[in-house]
């Protein structure tokens, strides 16, 4: 079962391991909506915003770190572009340079946009690392959720 919830907040924990900087999150998290995934319990969240008039971006996707590897974020990505696809033409995701990441993304149907050099270099306070790897670049992928087979089920 997949909520859009109003206590943004009361999430924190979870959230923080999508975007580990809570300013950075509060800049979105606001103007986002956010989603639960619950089977049983709490399994992932996500949090999508909309920046332009028909696109959209996930800017936070987060499953409990013992919850990985089950579909769920595949799931709540192939959910998420559904619904926005009433809404607008694209979904954007933007993530660090790291190939599981990447791959992940990919195979949910997004391809490579652009990358925003040393994005996480300028705007968070200390060096983030995933999988070992510190992050630097943006790299953005795309989507787009018009004439996708693949939502009309």
């Amino acid at each position: 079962m997949i909520l859009e919830l109003e206590a943004k907040k009361d999430f924190l924990q979870l959230l923080l391991l999508g975007d580990e900087d809570e300013k950075m999150l509060d800049r979105y998290l606001k103007r986002g909506d956010l989603f639960a995934l619950y089977k049983g319990d709490l399994k992932a969240t996500v949090v999508v915003t909309q920046e332009k008039e028909d696109v959209f971006e996930v800017k936070n996707l987060a499953v409990w770190p013992q919850e990985q590897r089950r579909g769920y974020g595949r799931f709540l990505m192939t959910e998420m572009c559904r619904l926005y696809s009433r809404l607008g033409t694209r979904m954007l995701v933007g993530t660090g340079d790291v190939f599981e990441t990447l791959n992940f993304y990919q195979a949910c149907g997004f391809r490579r946009s652009h990358v925003i050099k040393n994005f996480f270099t300028d705007n968070y306070p200390q060096p983030i690392f995933e999988n070992g790897i510190q992050l630097k670049d943006m790299v953005y992928l795309e989507r787009f959720l018009k004439n996708d087979r693949r939502l009309k089920k």
